[in-house]
């Protein structure tokens, strides 16, 4: 998925990616276990996508922009 969305980055307007270990903390591990890789633009709301980029949701996203997350 990362790989894909730095693709994605390079093709639009530029972002901000953040990689975040799941594993490191508890709290993320219960919340996306066996949804990793999963993306997500704010903790307070529903992940954009997981296990592979989906493409339009990431641009609706970044229509409102904030920095992206990728949970591995």
């Amino acid at each position: 998925m990362l790989a894909a969305l730095r693709k994605l980055e390079t093709s639009g307007r530029p972002f901000e990616i953040e990689v975040i270990d799941v594993d490191a903390d508890p709290a993320l591990v219960e919340r996306f276990d066996e949804l990793v890789p999963v993306l997500y633009g704010d903790l307070a709301e529903p992940e954009l996508c997981h296990y592979f980029l989906d493409d339009a949701a990431v641009r609706r996203y970044l229509a409102r922009y904030q920095p992206l997350a990728l949970g591995a």
